[in-house]
């Protein structure tokens, strides 16, 4: 790689694995290019989303060999401890070759052999962490990094110098006005990216009753592109009317259904927390029970003491009858469901890509 000559500001980001971690990174990495022009270069692994959504967005990645340390088996973890040492080496050699002014590490894999690097050879370095609970690689770096933006206040004391900036998210989510409530109800059912399969396969049953207690409600499920055909034959048989429900595997534009919702049923993963506080979109979530850390759980509690959502927990989902009983009595009650969405809005950070990037630009 080419040594960089440029005086404009030189970033590494670092790191990746999921969109939760990825996406806000690239809408930094966008702030920085158009704010300040700086270079930016990534960091990853790949297996990790970064390898494709990178590349898509127009910035440079190099990427190194690492493994996982959380949640898995003894030999491993004994391999990745093993190669640390070559994924510490590596990494030096691309911020000496970049002339990385700082480092940005936002969680996944190669944000700890990156961040290990730049504070072994004095660059300063910045962790985001969107979870309520830092992964491994925030928990061990936190407490040498110069700087870190957290979108939870409960992650902060993992970290010096935290700052609670919030996730980045687009523009259209801020931008959702309330649904009216002259219409009928709309439940929309997300389940990511994947779809949940809990969520798959609960509904179909309870969904019946839920139309005959809820007049008039509809129900747009987003299931993956794996089990999109066997969720919407499974609410065929349930004998729903068709016309009220609808099975989809994508959503190509959350936003526009965001604003049509006037209740989400999802996950309580850090992105889809973010864009919930700020559509303002009231939301019964359900953790994913197996996430890293069960952060899950912690990011939706964050929500439920702000009066913003309702969790329910899956070993609570056994009998379905909790559910259906908990979405009539969230859809019953207009009122509340707008007081959700007020609070909802209180844990929006409208401006997290700008101040995330200023924090990082003012460490050179």
């Amino acid at each position: 790689m080419a040594t960089v000559e440029s005086n404009l500001p030189r970033i590494l980001i670092a790191g990746g694995g999921t969109g939760g971690h990825i996406i806000p990174a690239l809408a930094v990495a966008r702030e920085l290019k158009s704010r300040y022009n700086a270079e930016i270069l990534f960091v990853g692994t790949a297996r990790g989303m970064e390898s494709r959504l990178v590349p898509q967005a127009g910035f440079p990645l190099e990427l190194i060999q690492i493994g996982p340390l959380n949640q898995v088996s003894l030999a491993t973890k004994l391999k990745t401890l093993a190669g640390l040492p070559l994924s510490l080496f590596a990494c030096n050699k691309i911020i000496r070759n970049f002339r990385a002014q700082a480092v940005f590490g936002v969680g996944g894999y190669a944000s700890g052999p990156a961040m290990g690097a730049a504070i072994l050879t004095g660059v300063p370095t910045m962790a985001f962490e969107p979870n309520a609970v830092p992964g491994m690689a925030n928990r061990i770096a936190g407490r040498w990094v110069k700087a870190a933006a957290v979108n939870f206040p409960p992650a902060a004391k993992w970290f010096q110098n935290p700052e609670v900036t919030g996730i980045p998210v687009r523009p259209e989510f801020f931008a959702i006005e309330p649904p009216s409530t002259d219409p009928p109800p709309h439940l929309l059912i997300f389940g990511g990216s994947q779809g949940a399969r809990i969520f798959n396969t609960l509904l179909p049953p309870i969904v019946p009753s839920l139309l005959e207690a809820i007049p008039g409600l509809t129900i747009l499920h987003q299931a993956g592109a794996r089990h999109a055909e066997t969720t919407r034959a499974a609410y065929e048989s349930s004998g729903a009317d068709p016309n009220r429900w609808q099975v989809e595997p994508f959503l190509d534009n959350m936003a526009t259904q965001f604003a049509r919702a006037h209740l989400v049923l999802a996950r309580s993963g850090a992105s889809t927390v973010a864009e919930l506080a700020a559509a303002g979109k009231p939301a019964l979530l359900i953790p994913f029970a197996a996430a890293a850390d069960n952060h899950q759980r912690s990011n939706a509690q964050v929500m439920v003491q702000a009066n913003a959502a309702v969790m329910l927990e899956e070993h609570q989902l056994k009998q379905p009858e909790l559910l259906l009983q908990t979405l009539i009595s969230l859809l019953k009650n207009p009122a509340g469901l707008q007081q959700m969405a007020q609070q909802a809005r209180t844990q929006a950070h409208p401006k997290a890509a700008q101040r995330i990037a200023e924090i990082l630009v003012s460490l050179i």
